[in-house]
């Protein structure tokens, strides 16, 4: 589902709807014009088993103490039937419903109502009013970034309720968890299912819409591009920054309270989680107008794939190291503590540090120095969809010259760190980094599709010059 990781491309300019001497079929932006067969088993397959995952991963910590195999099996044995299982799920209670609708509404009230401040006296953070990319109907959408101070904000009434205030138990989140996952579950379809009527009746765009005709992909994908209620209220950015992201922090502060309420302790595996984790949360937040630049703005259309996903996939899946910890409290040794540590730190200076060559790259033109040289660079020609030709740049230096998408590769051994902080007894914390080597390398692909029907014979220059996409001589 959700992932924060930018589209890969090493460019000075922007995707467009272009091609390299033609105009750039319809199904180059985003999501499908006309939908194949694979396509929609697909999706169909996603709409009916992904929440049934999210619900297995959870209901199997909950009752099986993270065994993956353990309900399996005695479903298959006979030990247990689906009613059983069922039958001691917590059901939504209105304490949840409570909790669930005032973090949401205070979370749309830090981002509708609330300007930044961050960028004022913080002089390197790029917040306030910023422009997106340019839409395929030639739309410049604005943006108020602010989703550092909401998470600033957010976390710092935390810790004022857990240290002074005592309005509620920092254990709260963990001692609800399932009854907030059905209403985090009714947030997701109402938001997708409301995003699908509006694009219907009254889209905020409707040159940014794209109709499919097949119920079922027009739901999951989306048709609109942006939508939005008002100037300011974007689904996309919202669903996206917040309330997932903003959550992931406190969901693993909450666990870590549990683990010290139950144990009289937190291990050094839950703080490295906590820790890794909440550097990827942080490195969002400072780069959200960077943000702006990615896949999941630039190219995707808001429909359930966004709208459920990030109120259920990401908070619940994204989570399961800090849950796992919960029932089963991992310490490490000191030199496994300080491999994850060293992995994950690794991860994420090749992530960042990728990323930041390739937005120094695009900033200048070209004219900056990577690893202390002039960047080398594939000259590449476009014709744009109305018939003008442009000129571009493809980076082939520094960690774009390793890979072609180098960044992923960070993002993936940060990913692998969290999971091996909680040992080698489950298989359950290690879904996360098997979910994202598919999501990523899925990502590969669909982006270079994209850059080969948009920079033909000189994306197939840059493929010779840059043979690998993720692991320099091996893929």
């Amino acid at each position: 589902m959700a992932t924060k990781s930018q589209s890969s491309a090493p460019k000075t300019k922007s995707l467009g709807s272009t091609t390299n001497g033609k105009a750039e079929s319809r199904g180059q932006w985003g999501r499908a014009w006309e939908v194949d067969w694979f396509s929609l088993a697909s999706v169909v397959f996603l709409l009916l088993f992904a929440p049934f995952i999210v619900y297995y991963f959870i209901m199997a910590c909950d009752q099986y103490s993270c065994s993956l195999t353990a309900p399996a099996l005695d479903l298959a044995t006979g030990r247990a039937r689906l009613s059983d299982i069922w039958a001691r799920t917590p059901p939504v209670t209105k304490k949840s419903a409570q909790i669930y609708t005032l973090w949401v509404t205070f979370q749309v009230l830090l981002y509708a109502l609330l300007p930044d401040f961050c960028h004022k006296f913080l002089p390197a953070y790029v917040g306030g009013v910023q422009e997106g990319a340019v839409t395929p109907a030639g739309v410049v959408n604005k943006y108020e970034i602010n989703g550092l101070q909401a998470w600033l904000l957010t976390h710092l009434l935390w810790f004022a309720n857990a240290h002074l205030l005592f309005w509620f138990s920092p254990t709260i989140i963990f001692d609800n968890w399932i009854p907030l996952l059905w209403c985090a579950n009714m947030l997701g379809y109402a938001v997708s299912t409301f995003a699908m009527v509006k694009a219907y009746l009254f889209p905020t765009n409707a040159k940014d819409c794209k109709f499919s005709g097949n119920f079922f992909y027009n739901y999951m994908m989306g048709i609109e591009f942006n939508p939005r209620i008002g100037k300011w209220f974007d689904f996309k950015l919202f669903f996206n920054g917040r309330p997932g992201i903003v959550a992931w922090t406190l969901i693993n502060l909450s666990f870590a309270a549990k683990q010290q309420e139950l144990y009289g302790e937190v291990t050094n595996s839950m703080v490295l989680v906590n820790i890794l984790q909440a550097m990827y949360v942080l490195d969002f937040f400072w780069n959200e107008a960077w943000y702006l630049k990615t896949i999941d703005i630039c190219h995707d259309h808001f429909g359930w794939y966004l709208g459920w996903g990030d109120c259920v996939w990401l908070p619940y899946l994204y989570t399961l190291q800090g849950l796992y910890l919960v029932y089963h409290p991992v310490q490490l040794s000191t030199p496994h503590a300080v491999g994850v540590l060293l992995l994950g730190l690794l991860g994420y200076y090749i992530f960042r540090m990728a990323n930041h060559q390739k937005d120094l790259f695009r900033r200048t033109d070209g004219r900056c120095l990577i690893w202390g040289r002039k960047p080398k660079t594939i000259e590449c020609s476009y014709t744009s969809s109305d018939g003008q030709r442009h000129h571009s740049k493809l980076l082939v230096s520094g960690f774009w010259g390793m890979a072609r998408h180098f960044n992923y590769t960070g993002d993936l051994m940060g990913s692998l760190a969290y999971c091996l902080a909680c040992g080698g007894g489950h298989l359950l914390p290690y879904f996360y980094i098997i979910y994202m080597a598919i999501l990523l390398t899925h990502r590969c692909l669909r982006d270079e599709h994209r850059c080969a029907s948009k920079y033909g014979r000189d994306w197939e220059r840059y493929t010779a010059a840059v043979p690998y996409r993720l692991l320099p001589g091996i893929f």
